[in-house]
């Protein structure tokens, strides 16, 4: 069993930071990417970052430039560094995990909520 906990959600002004975590326990895989995704009330789930094992990034175009995703190997974590928050961004943020990395996601965490206030 994999399980993916979030954590580093609050209330932030907006223009603030927050950075976010994701830890994985349980079964581990030889590679696997990592991803963080929102959703916010009345709108569907959407792709914010991802990492691959080897490092590669991806990011939505709403937060290039302002959010910043990496991993500690070691620790089995992810993190995203979110700054210059905007109202826009008021979400839950989900961490999901990609055994292969092959665009699957397998496994998700419960989020954590994410309020930016104006």
């Amino acid at each position: 069993q994999v399980q993916l906990v979030e954590s580093g959600g609050g209330l932030v002004q907006a223009g603030g930071s927050l950075r976010l975590s994701c830890a994985v326990s349980g079964r581990t895989f030889s590679t696997y990417a990592m991803g963080w995704f929102r959703q916010a009330p009345g709108k569907e789930r959407e792709f914010v970052a991802s990492i691959s094992w080897s490092g590669s990034k991806n990011y939505a175009d709403s937060v290039k430039g302002r959010f910043t995703i990496s991993r500690d190997y070691a620790k089995n974590t992810a993190y995203l560094q979110m700054n210059l928050l905007k109202p826009e961004d008021t979400a839950e943020y989900l961490c999901a995990l990609d055994r292969a990395s092959v665009g699957t996601w397998n496994y998700w965490g419960q989020g954590t909520q994410v309020t930016v206030s104006s």
